[in-house]
């Protein structure tokens, strides 16, 4: 690969782990192999983790853990403000090694580049959400303070989906924090994880205080068994996510694992369809609808629902499916057992009633003919029994469900098991300020399809969307990666000669 990662491999490559600053160098075992989606080509070979590895990894991290967690805010800034810069230098090659073993197109890869890197930019100012308090003579010479400390280990176990911002969303403050991180990302798209700890290491952060372990379900249990391992952030689907939260919390450990997605956009008659339509569009069909804050419902309140699905149908019929290289709108699927899975929804959406307006089964790509295609889907007329509504597809399939009124609207959000995200489309505000109380979700859009919050802000959803009580990033993340320790002093002052030494009278 170059170095801007564009080329192809001819030859695929060895992918390890680093741990301790160094690539690993023991004993492989287990091994997968990692794709091209928009290709088929196997890339890559990576490493998977076992045992062994996994208590290698968090011993090293738990040796540079005590170290940096004794380094001054002063220079854990200045790493992260290095690290900013190898980022922003280095944003192309991480956005091109993301689209070759992701599939999703360049200008989304780089995208989710900037989105991360915005979170590396807040953690630089860290030191401010450090602070503690201090309330003088709570009782008679008696002071309080509080102080924040480091947990010690955490480990990020990050989703295929997006391979640099999810990462970034958990590593940059746990590590201003003064943490070690263990990250284990997903085995289908494990390169930028190994860029990042060379960036990390670019930027002066010691050896240890970031490690990578690739694995799957083995190196995940390892890591979530492991009594060095402090903490656990996790991002994927909510029966994993259930899993995750469950097995962690059992070993004694804090666990924020964000789980799946059903995300609804309820457009109201009065709202702009232009907007609505264009909104739909890029938010259901972007990165392949691989994305837990996509739009995958569409609600239209009677009686825009003809004029709605036709602009959305419209707007579709220009979008290139191919290759993410060659300035395509949206590129493949992961892998080609996700493919398979996702037109199974199509056939079953059919099966069960549905209008299929757009059948992405039929998309002509601009790419290999071995590449992972599944074009835009377009649905009609669902119902919420049907399993095209009901299941978390995670691929380019958008469903419209129409209603009569706004109360039937969001009683058709509320009823459904997750609570990530909502949008609402109109232009009355009276309707958008009571969506946005009412609905019960995590992060709401009014007229603002995607409503993926800004870094000072945190990250994460309701009900079966969030495990644990704290979302990502913003002052929730800070609490997250931190304990809270509270002193209560008290100094007996006596007088010697008329003058307070400030000293407490020898014993």
């Amino acid at each position: 690969m170059s170095e801007r990662g564009m080329e192809t491999r001819d030859t695929p490559v060895r992918i390890t782990h680093v741990v301790d600053g160094k690539p690993w160098t023991g004993k492989v075992g287990r091994t997968a192999d990692v794709h091209e989606p928009a290709t088929g080509r196997v890339t890559g070979v990576v490493d998977l983790a076992g045992t062994v590895e996994v208590a290698a990894a968090v011993d090293a991290a738990a040796r540079a853990a005590r170290e940096w967690g004794e380094v001054s805010l002063a220079r854990r800034t200045r790493v992260l403000f290095a690290f900013r810069e190898a980022v922003v230098a280095h944003r192309e090659e991480l956005a091109a090694v993301v689209t070759a073993e992701h599939g999703k197109v360049l200008s989304d890869a780089a995208g989710e580049v900037q989105r991360g890197l915005e979170v590396v930019e807040f953690a630089c100012g860290l030191g401010h959400l450090l602070k503690g308090s201090h309330s003088e003579n709570v009782s008679t010479d008696v002071d309080v303070h509080s102080i924040r400390q480091p947990l010690g280990v955490t480990a990020v176990i990050a989703p295929f989906n997006f391979p640099v911002m999810v990462p970034l969303w958990f590593v940059p403050v746990a590590i201003a924090c003064g943490n070690a991180v263990v990250l284990k990302p997903s085995e289908k798209v494990p390169s930028a994880a190994n860029l990042l700890a060379r960036l990390w290491s670019d930027a002066g952060l010691p050896d240890g205080v970031f490690t990578v372990l690739h694995g799957d379900r083995e190196a995940v249990d390892g890591l979530l068994d492991h009594p060095g391992v402090a903490s656990v952030s996790f991002v994927g689907s909510t029966p994993v996510a259930r899993y995750v939260y469950g097995r962690a919390t059992a070993a004694g450990k804090r666990v924020q694992a964000l789980g799946g997605a059903k995300n609804h956009m309820v457009v109201l008659p009065d709202a702009d369809l232009d907007a609505a339509a264009d909104a739909a569009v890029s938010a259901g069909f972007g990165s392949a609808g691989q994305r837990c804050m996509a739009i995958s419902v569409v609600v239209a309140v009677d009686p825009v629902g003809d004029d709605l699905v036709e602009r959305i149908r419209d707007r579709m019929a220009g979008i290139r499916t191919g290759d993410g290289r060659r300035g395509c709108d949206m590129g493949p699927l992961v892998t080609r057992e996700h493919r398979d899975r996702v037109a199974g929804y199509v056939a079953a959406g059919v099966a069960a009633g549905a209008t299929l307006v757009v059948d992405g089964r039929d998309v002509v790509p601009d790419g290999s003919a071995g590449g992972f295609w599944l074009g835009p889907t377009l649905f009609d007329h669902v119902t919420p029994d049907m399993p095209v509504y009901a299941d978390e597809i995670f691929g380019p399939v958008l469903s419209v469900v129409r209603v009569a009124s706004y109360d039937e609207a969001l009683a058709l959000v509320e009823a459904g098991e997750y609570g990530n995200g909502a949008a609402v489309f109109t232009n009355d505000g009276g309707a958008a300020r009571r969506f946005a109380r009412d609905v019960q979700v995590g992060m709401v859009g009014v007229n603002v399809p995607v409503p993926v919050p800004v870094p000072y802000y945190s990250f994460g959803g309701w009900k079966a969307s969030l495990f644990g009580d704290s979302h990502a990033h913003g002052v929730e993340g800070v609490h997250f990666f931190t304990r809270g320790k509270v002193v209560t002093t008290r100094w007996v002052q006596p007088s010697h000669g008329g003058v307070s030494l400030g000293f407490p009278t020898p014993t």
